[in-house]
């Protein structure tokens, strides 16, 4: 494991893959297409992706300027925050992916994944640089902050509808049904989830009820 972890071929892939993403997000048909069906892409430089987004997230709570963010510190748990992006994320590809399954989608779950952290490419593109810039620029300013991350969200949701396509071999009109269609199915697993637990904890609560019970007679 160790051998493969510092082989330089596997580290020239790595690095080649990450590149990568700056052609799928420019040439989205083309370099989704070849990120899944000619394996352009690989799972660490997904992961990379991922991570580098979630790290722009958190460093902007920091060193943004508080012109264009306020954070109460005493009441942000950095946990919490970081489960707040890794759950929708784990819900569409979850959701993505079971539906597509069931109406002919070429897609596997892993390649759902892949492309789903390829499409957030620009967030740390733009966000990380746009973090240090925004403590240069004043209130009247701050147009400017506010367009660019909003171009971001813009990028990640365009390249993000031709991905999806290209992975599962959709034309494009299916692909948007099939996209509404998952928000819903993750509305549906969140009320699943939600229920569940709402019986597991009142199910602990009865028994530790019962518990005291037992004790306070014995």
């Amino acid at each position: 494991m160790f051998a493969s972890l510092t082989s330089k071929e596997n580290w020239q892939r790595y690095l080649k893959s990450l590149k990568y993403s700056l052609y799928v997000i420019t040439h989205p048909i083309d370099g989704f297409w070849d990120l899944t069906h000619e394996r352009r892409g690989s799972y660490a430089a997904a992961n990379t992706i991922l991570f580098l987004t979630i790290l722009a997230r958190i460093l902007s709570l920091r060193y943004t300027s508080f012109i264009f963010i306020q954070v109460y510190w005493e009441e942000l748990n950095i946990l919490t925050y970081i489960l707040s992006i890794l759950f929708p994320l784990a819900l569409f590809v979850i959701g993505n992916w079971a539906l597509t399954t069931l109406f002919d989608g070429k897609g596997r779950l892993g390649q759902v994944y892949m492309a789903t952290c390829y499409a957030l490419t620009p967030y740390p593109l733009i966000h990380f640089p746009l973090m240090i810039f925004s403590n240069f620029i004043t209130v009247d300013e701050a147009e400017f902050y506010s367009t660019m991350a909003m171009i971001a969200l813009i990028w990640i949701a365009f390249i993000g509808i031709f991905g999806m396509s290209q992975v599962h071999e959709y034309s494009f009109g299916k692909n948007i049904l099939f996209l509404v269609a998952t928000v819903f199915a993750m509305l549906v697993m969140i009320f699943i989830l939600m229920l569940f637990f709402s019986m597991v904890s009142q199910g602990v609560a009865y028994f530790i009820s019962l518990g005291k019970e037992m004790l306070y007679r014995m």
